[in-house]
């Protein structure tokens, strides 16, 4: 194992030490609103707060275009609260119950109600949602109840997305965007943030700011808990998140709460990226134990679900997986594109180089370390319902503040009501506290006055590790006591660190963050005794859940002396009454300072100990660092091409320069219509990226060009840029030429935007119904189920040599929305009900099982009268389970005289997904008596879904 280790300083190699600045030569900035994180949340306040004229300064410690969460995009939000598919009180009792109780449901209720129309405001600046052919948001279902999961099939684009709308004009004139600047105090005066003290990351300069108002948007503490890989860097969060809010709220009097509720997800096995349920469950995935069973009998994705997970791990019943290998080919392809490039772009790599492929083998999943997030959990900084802590002008957003399960959609409204809530604040005027100023500058140069000391590599996998040792459950008294000491002896290792370089001290300064987000961990977990949140908190020595004493946020403050002191805080009133759950309010207790256990000597205290221990643990820090013997941690990694042949011309410089001064169209037609391709690429990434108006006639053109590269990247910006360019008849002239062009890339992104902006029509699309390429006539198909053309899409299924198009079409058909009589309405009355009824009875005469699975599945849908339901009872024995399901499906709309019988009999199928899909079907008869009595018999079924929504259904 490689250690490393700072060279001493009259080696060739040491690095001459940075100059300590001095504090009187600090840059001060001044601002109405300070943000500090230029992620997700940050990027939301900092552009609320321009539009309500506020000038905003935005502090980002790396650089804004590609810092945060956000940074590799996201492949879905978790929290859509659409109109018509999910109600805002439904959600804030979801969240209430997987919280167990412990929440403010006054925040959870902002996120509900706003949410949607967070999602139409990213929609607008350009962020893509998964739609269906009629334009609708695709919401799938992944908890038991309620549809909340909106996939973003190409959410990688949402940074840019982001970045390009700080850099408009009008909000350039509002926000000054500092890159390479760290916080690390906020700065109080009067009670209130007035300012923060940080440094540059790239030279040193120490940097003081006032301000209005601050708002605190850096994100969870990702780093705290150790990986099992022992990589520092290698986390299940952004490693970039390393507690600097938590830290900075704490030291500036704010309160924070539930921290004892940690944050624990199921990954990958070896592999440090989340295994992607979220994804996976809508296209048809799901965790199961080497049984194959599915075990997971919570409802939502919480605390609860990660006990059940760590057992059934631990258990004979373990190995667990992520059961992918059952799906079809076009399932899969679609999964390895959303979790090989948005998720984790590592991921690909790493299953191949084990030689797993998702058809042939599942994903062995574990779990990952700890950590501190509201977001995924219920631990970060207390705020109301307007993002305001308890110090007055002193605000936080996004994983940082306390709001459970708010996830990236409940990131961008509270980073919208921070926003809106501190742009009436202007700069602060008075003398900024020199107190707090000298105590930053000693936090941030002290590793320079001892370069030699300990790297901080060493220090922090020391710290991590006792984390990982003592902190993280199952819980017990004796283990955090031994915590608190460990982290109170961390003050002098990291007192000793040693430091060369400005991103050196960046990294020393997140130990620090480190440390105090540990020692928050340990002392809330110590204070609460009793056990809540299934994984979370799991205490061994009070192993039972206790509302009497404890249902209670557990609040933390620091102390005018400077000790950590805890206040128990009732549970407010429901606005949504919640069943099992009846808080009445009331007085706060103050708890004041949790001590540790007396845990240091094993036995009788009344014997000295042994001469020979006295001074044993005493040995030199370096050497107490030096021992914990890292695994070496990798470098941040940056994509960077080396320029070579045209790349380097000097056009392509001119083009990174131009890109600056946000160009118009004719500024870069010159360079669109280049004769090197390299230079005609780039133009077309700077035009994604400015976004003038005319863009997207110029990309339609850029289609027709004629190097292969050119086109597909100007069919990708089409595709990213879709929500925002205007429907125009150029543009729609230009899509429909590009229909005629050789390349089936070229014409797939043709269609799929001509059918977002609505400028087709039936009979343009059906024209490519005959294209030589499967996926654009998949592409058609969507386009024609846009415009309802069921006599269309009827009469493709017949001839149509591809699987995956006649899959695509027996969903069409369901989907098709034209106005039709009633369904009773006879075929020669209704010719286009007519023709979807005939098309779908042909493709169930289908030799491919799944093209017959999806016709079923369609007549649950369009309605299955008295043949078909005839033809669906028998399906229920086909060796096929997909079509067995699909059959089961179409049964839930047939007589329940026919239906209700033979779906009992398929209650007893082998298959869990068909007994999955006959519960759903016999829920829609529930009406009647037999309907009831079989789905009472599925309640002890071995599969937990089948049970759950058997329960669901009486």
């Amino acid at each position: 194992m490689t250690t490393s280790v700072n060279p001493p300083a009259d080696t060739p190699l040491a690095v001459p030490p940075l100059a300590v600045p001095p504090l009187a030569d600090a840059e001060e900035l001044t601002c109405d609103v300070l943000v500090i994180g230029g992620g997700t949340a940050g990027t939301m306040a900092a552009l609320t707060a321009a539009e309500h004229g506020a000038n905003v300064l935005l502090l980002e410690k790396a650089h804004v275009r590609h810092s945060g969460a956000l940074a590799m995009g996201m492949d879905g939000v978790n929290n859509a609260v659409i109109p018509g598919r999910a109600e805002p009180d439904d959600y804030v009792a979801e969240i209430t119950r997987a919280n167990d109780g412990i929440v403010d449901q006054s925040t959870v209720r902002q996120t509900a109600t706003r949410g949607f129309g967070m999602v139409q405001r990213l929609e607008s600046y350009g962020v893509k949602f998964e739609k269906d052919e009629h334009g609708d948001y695709a919401v799938r279902q992944v908890h038991r109840s309620g549809s909340y999961v909106l996939p973003m099939p190409e959410g990688k684009d949402v940074k840019k997305v982001l970045y390009r709308q700080l850099r408009r004009r009008e909000m350039r004139e509002r926000i000054r965007i500092e890159n390479r600047v760290m916080p690390v105090r906020v700065l109080t005066a009067g009670g209130r943030a007035v300012g923060a003290a940080g440094f540059n990351t790239r030279t040193g300069q120490f940097v003081q700011v006032r301000a209005g108002a601050v708002i605190l948007a850096t994100g969870a503490c990702g780093r705290l808990g150790l990986p099992a890989s022992g990589y520092l860097y290698g986390t299940y969060e952004n490693p970039t998140n390393a507690g600097d809010g938590y830290a900075m709220a704490y030291h500036a009097g704010a309160e924070l709460t539930g921290i004892e509720c940690f944050q624990i997800n199921p990954l990958i096995k070896d592999y440090n990226g989340p295994a992607c349920a979220y994804v996976a469950n809508p296209f048809g995935g799901y965790q199961v134990n080497r049984h194959g069973e599915r075990f997971v009998d919570s409802d939502y994705w919480s605390g609860q679900m990660m006990a059940e997970f760590a057992a059934e791990v631990a258990s004979d019943r373990g190995p667990v997986y992520l059961k992918l290998s059952h799906l079809p080919e076009e399932s899969v392809s679609a999964l390895e594109t959303i979790l090989h490039s948005t998720e984790r772009p590592t991921r690909g790599t790493f299953h191949s180089g084990r030689g797993h492929d998702y058809r042939t083998h599942d994903i062995e999943m574990h779990i990952s370390e700890i950590g501190l997030c509201g977001g995924h959990s219920a631990s970060g900084v207390r705020v109301d319902d307007h993002a305001r802590t308890t110090v007055p002008r002193l605000y936080a957003a996004g994983d940082l503040a306390c709001v459970p399960h708010n996830y990236m959609i409940g990131a961008f409204v509270f980073g919208d009501l921070a926003g809106a809530d501190a742009s009436q604040y202007t700069a602060y005027e008075g003398e900024l506290p020199g107190d707090q100023l000298r105590e930053a500058h000693e936090l941030i140069y002290r590793p320079l006055r001892n370069p030699d000391g300990p790297p901080q590599p060493q220090v922090e996998y020391k710290l991590r590790r006792f984390v990982n040792d003592y902190v993280a459950p199952p819980k017990s008294g004796a283990r955090l006591s031994l915590a608190l000491e460990a982290f109170e002896r961390m003050h002098t290792d990291i007192a000793g660190m040693g430091a060369r370089t400005a991103h050196e001290l960046m990294r020393c300064a997140e130990v620090t963050f480190i440390r105090d987000c540990a020692e928050m961990a340990a002392r809330s977990s110590l204070a609460r005794t009793e056990s809540r949140w299934g994984l979370y908190h799991d205490r061994l020595d009070h192993p039972q859940r206790d509302d009497a004493s404890w249902f209670h946020h557990l609040d933390l403050h620091k102390s005018p002396s400077g000790a950590m002191e805890f206040t128990a805080r009732p549970v407010a009133p429901y606005l949504v009454p919640v069943d099992g759950f009846d808080p009445v309010g009331g007085t706060s207790r103050a708890l004041g300072e949790v001590h540790a256990e007396d845990v240091a000597t094993a036995g009788s205290r009344d014997v000295a100990p042994v001469a020979a221990l006295v001074g044993a643990d005493v040995a030199p820090v370096a050497a107490l660092v030096g021992a914990a013997d890292p695994e070496p941690t990798a470098a941040p990694q940056t994509s960077v091409t080396a320029p070579s042949g045209e790349e380097s011309s000097a056009r392509l410089l001119e083009l990174v320069a131009l890109a600056e001064e946000e160009p118009e169209l004719d500024a870069l037609q010159p360079y669109l219509t280049d004769p090197a391709a390299a230079v005609r690429r780039e133009a077309v990434a700077v035009l994604t990226e400015t976004l003038p108006p005319g863009t997207g006639t110029a990309l339609a053109t850029a289609l027709r060009d004629a190097h292969a590269e050119v086109r597909t990247a100007a069919a990708a910006s089409l595709r990213e840029l879709v929500e925002t360019l205007p429907a125009e008849p150029d543009l729609r002239d230009g899509l429909a030429a590009a229909l005629a062009e050789p390349d089936p890339v070229v014409r797939a992104a043709a269609l799929d935007v001509l059918r977002a902006l609505r400028l087709g029509d039936a009979r343009l699309f059906a024209d490519s119904l005959a294209d030589s390429d499967i996926g654009v006539r998949i592409e058609a198909v969507r386009a024609l189920v846009s415009v309802d053309a069921a006599g269309e899409l009827a009469r493709a299924a017949v001839g149509e040599p591809s699987r995956e198009v006649r899959v695509a079409i027996a969903k069409g058909l369901a989907t098709v929305s034209a106005e039709r009589p009633a369904r009773d309405t006879p075929a020669a009355d209704d010719p286009a009900g007519g023709a979807v009824e005939a098309a779908l009875t042909g493709l169930l005469d289908d030799p491919d099982a799944l093209v017959r699975a999806a016709a079923y599945g369609a007549l649950g849908t369009t309605g299955c009268p008295a043949p078909l339901t005839a033809r669906a009872v028998a399906a229920l024995t086909e060796p096929a389970w997909q079509v067995r399901a699909g059959a089961a499906t179409a049964l839930s709309v047939a007589d329940p005289d026919v239906a209700v019988p033979a779906l009992a009999k398929a209650l007893a199928d082998s298959n869990a997904d068909v007994r999955k899909a006959a519960v759903l079907a016999l829920t829609r008869h529930r009406a009647t008596e037999e309907a009831r009595a079989a789905l009472a018999t599925a309640t002890t079924d071995s599969d937990a879904d089948v049970r759950a929504y058997a329960g669901r259904a009486l």
